[in-house]
């Protein structure tokens, strides 16, 4: 058993800051990595120490595998941990952080290989009588081949790279004639993004649920689920919102499903933090989709309901203890929602917003949770993901969770940026929402009432006038100052009714 005692996050923004706090609650020290871009970002300052590894560009910086490893070894760094996306599932990663006597806070480079390529990862499980989605077995070797299938299993299908994510490499097939373009296109874009143009056909499920299941597995061959998330509120295939428990789920089919998952990391020896994704048809019928190797993003809301501290069972479980505790004594309590913050304008086809943040307001009280970064005065990067926070709830019931996440949301201003916080109360308000009634078309299907600027705008004209009279009346409206600010001040004479200031 190794005991860690520095960890270095190969990352950035929030969930670096959300692994350096536990790390600070175990008394372990933090190194923090970071681009030209982040030196003013906040893990950066949260970190005991902070080094500079390259320029802006991810791939200069935060994909540099050989830069990383060398600070990690300057510093003294036992172990890295790497967050989520960037190398977070990067079997080389893993093996060089091996190589070097490091630990890598996440599972071995093979299991990272076998269910980061999607089919070997769908033959895995299908081996292990977990029901798949029906489709190719392997990848499509010619256009051929993907008409013969298409015939076979019907259409609408869906053609998904083999190393892909992030709804790159897919397209969805409605009709016969359209199958040779979608493969080509999927093919091109595979390649651009994953340097692999392998791609698989499986049968589309019309109204699908994207339910996964939290895993954790220790080295000694002992795994448990924490329940379901449901993940539906989806935008061009991203998550938004995410909840647990399901409004779907049964108490049959959560046991069903756990039991799969758990069954899943088992049989591929998994250790550590992980995630089994499901589809779930209207018939409670479910398919494995894929496995996430790695902590995920929506991963306080399990905490929450749990009051399990995922970042720090995947330190133990590196450190190679034995899980803390069995399935039987794992429950849920309550309802955790949770919000993604994205600094993008949703009334302007979600174009990111990079900028500088000039007030931000965090709502607080009773079960509320923020996972951010920014701060007054920080300007965001265009380099990077346009999240800045994520806002949990958590209620007694799903009716109070879901007037506690609009009374949170209500009360989180930003200025300076456009932001998905309007968009997201909406959500709230919709009626088929509050009554559970959505799967991952809920978006699609709502999207004019959702994109609705109905009384929005001259709220943000109140939030902006608020903010430039509090910053006037700390500053002192002598003319000197008024001319420093106007470049900010120029924003604000858009508004008809501030022309006077």
């Amino acid at each position: 058993m190794s005991q860690i005692n520095k960890v270095l996050v190969a990352n950035r923004g929030e969930i670096a800051i959300r692994i350096m706090r536990t790390c600070r609650e175990l008394d372990i020290e933090t190194v923090a990595v970071y681009s030209e871009a982040d030196r003013t970002s906040l893990h950066v300052r949260y970190a005991h120490e902070a080094y500079l590894i390259g320029k802006a560009p991810s791939s200069e910086s935060y994909l540099n595998i050989e830069k990383i490893i060398a600070v990690a070894k300057n510093c003294g760094a036992d172990a890295i941990h790497p967050g989520y996306g960037f190398l977070s599932e990067n079997a080389r990663f893993a093996q060089r952080c091996m190589e070097e006597g490091i630990i890598f806070i996440g599972p071995t480079p093979d299991v990272i290989v076998q269910m980061g390529d999607k089919i070997q990862a769908r033959e895995a499980m299908r081996k292990a009588g977990i029901p798949v989605v029906p489709g190719t077995e392997g990848a499509i070797s010619s256009e051929e081949e993907a008409l013969a299938v298409i015939k076979e299993i019907g259409v609408p299908v869906m053609i998904k790279a083999s190393a892909g994510g992030g709804g790159k490499g897919m397209r969805l097939v409605k009709k016969e004639e359209e199958i040779v373009s979608a493969v080509r296109a999927a093919r091109s874009e595979a390649k651009a993004a994953f340097g692999d143009d392998a791609v698989y056909i499986e049968k589309y499920i019309t109204s699908p649920h994207h339910i996964e299941f939290q895993i954790l597995a220790d080295q000694h061959g002992n795994a448990v689920h924490l329940f379901e998330r449901e993940c539906s509120v989806q935008r061009r295939h991203q998550k938004m919102i995410e909840e647990t428990p399901s409004p779907l789920m049964t108490g049959e089919l959560r046991q069903q499903m756990g039991k799969a998952a758990v069954e899943a990391a088992k049989t591929v020896k998994y250790v550590g933090a992980g995630t089994i994704e499901f589809l779930v048809d209207n018939n409670l019928n479910y398919y494995f989709l894929e496995m996430n190797t790695r902590l995920q993003v929506e991963h306080p809301i399990t905490e929450r309901v749990t009051g399990v501290d995922l970042v720090k069972q995947q330190i133990k479980i590196a450190e190679g203890r034995k899980l803390e505790f069995t399935q039987e004594e794992l429950i849920q309590k309550g309802h955790a929602i949770e919000c993604r913050i994205y600094a993008e304008d949703s009334d302007n086809n979600f174009m990111p917003s990079a900028g500088k943040i000039y007030k931000i307001s965090e709502p607080l009280g009773l079960g509320v949770r923020t996972d951010g970064y920014v701060y007054e005065g920080y300007e965001i990067p265009i380099y990077y993901d346009s999240m800045i926070s994520k806002l949990i709830v958590w209620g007694n019931t799903r009716d109070e969770a879901i007037r506690r996440m609009r009374r949170a949301l209500y009360e989180y201003k930003i200025t300076g940026v456009k932001t998905s916080i309007k968009f997201l109360e909406r959500i709230m308000n919709n009626k088929n929402f509050i009554r559970g009634n959505y799967d991952t078309h809920f978006i699609e299907k709502h999207q004019e009432e959702l994109l609705s600027n109905e009384s929005c705008e001259d709220c943000d004209d109140m939030v902006i006038i608020a903010a430039f009279i509090d910053y006037l009346d700390k500053l002192g409206t002598t003319e000197k100052n008024l001319k420093e600010f106007a470049p900010a001040q120029s924003r604000w004479k858009k508004i008809p009714f501030m022309n006077h200031f």
